[in-house]
């Protein structure tokens, strides 16, 4: 893994066959990013991606080994019991054009992965809603 910092952003060039969510939640760990937001593309391989099942509370997974086109790649970074946690959302492309999308587990880098964090200067955190089975964010305020 490469870094470049930009004020509060930061050029994150995660190399290949590094794991992504690995890397990139040690990257905020160890530059104290404890919110944040997350941009990226790519080449990438090995990705378990899944999409919630809300009545049954558990995620539906499926794993792509082959080298896919990291599409479109977007999340935040906030606290879940004091450390930060990523929660990424993805589009991957396969060599026939074709896309497939959601929740992002793990990957591990093919080609190239090419992430923007950045910083925002907050402690937002997560916790368990029992009603949905996630945990989720927890903001200060609540509209009524």
């Amino acid at each position: 893994m490469q870094y470049q910092q930009y004020d509060d952003t930061f050029f994150v060039y995660v190399e290949q066959n590094e794991s992504v969510m690995e890397t990139l939640t040690q990257f905020c760990k160890d530059h104290g990013i404890n919110n944040g937001y997350i941009s990226g593309i790519g080449a990438v391989k090995n990705a378990t991606i899944g999409a919630y099942d809300i009545p049954k509370k558990e995620y539906l997974k499926e794993t792509f080994s082959d080298n896919h086109e990291l599409v479109s790649c977007q999340g935040n970074v906030t606290l879940l019991n004091g450390a930060p946690f990523i929660h990424i959302h993805l589009v991957l492309g396969d060599h026939h054009m074709n896309t497939k999308g959601g929740h992002l587990f793990e990957m591990d880098v093919a080609a190239v992965g090419e992430f923007v964090i950045r910083k925002l200067d907050g402690n937002a955190t997560r916790e368990l809603d029992s009603n949905i089975g996630l945990a989720t964010w927890c903001v200060a305020h609540k509209e009524k």
